[in-house]
């Protein structure tokens, strides 16, 4: 099979493009161990960290939900026991990787600083300083190139 030029060219653009994806990274910087889901159409096994622990996923569009989100909670049974969550959901569209933060059933790191932050300067943060989401949206956005970790307990 022979490839014209233009071929080859697109071909390489879109595979530098596919492998330019960031990812959503979780930090835990807490004296006490978590547990993470990442949820979108299908649910992954738990991951546990302990503090210093990380973890990252690279940044992609589930085909059925259209974004993803890592579910975090203290206890390794949280997610299917109405413990309090942390959620840091992401959405790739395009070159733009939206991100939020939110908790729901409580605030699983009520008194422990959380942080949604990138390398990149331009990329937004989300700050709560007590763990405790303030009022108003949390949705931020930055280029789908750039690393979104959340540290935890920061």
């Amino acid at each position: 099979m022979k490839f014209t030029t233009t071929a080859v060219l697109a071909i390489a653009a879109f595979v530098e493009s596919a492998t330019a994806l960031g990812k959503a990274r979780v930090v835990n910087k807490c004296p006490f161990s978590i547990t993470l889901w990442s949820v979108g159409s299908a649910i992954s096994q738990p991951t546990t960290l302990a503090q210093g622990g990380s973890y990252g996923e690279t940044f992609s569009r589930d085909p059925v939900t259209g974004g993803r989100a890592i579910k975090v909670t203290v206890q390794p049974d949280g997610l299917y026991t109405g413990k309090p969550q942390t959620i840091f959901a992401t959405n790739l569209e395009g070159n733009t990787i939206w991100y939020d933060l939110s908790d729901v059933f409580g605030d699983a790191f009520n008194g422990h600083k959380v942080v949604v932050s990138s390398a990149n300067t331009a990329c937004p943060q989300i700050v709560w300083g007590s763990g405790i989401p303030p009022a108003g949206s949390q949705v931020k956005n930055c280029g789908a190139d750039k690393d979104v970790t959340l540290t935890l307990c920061a």
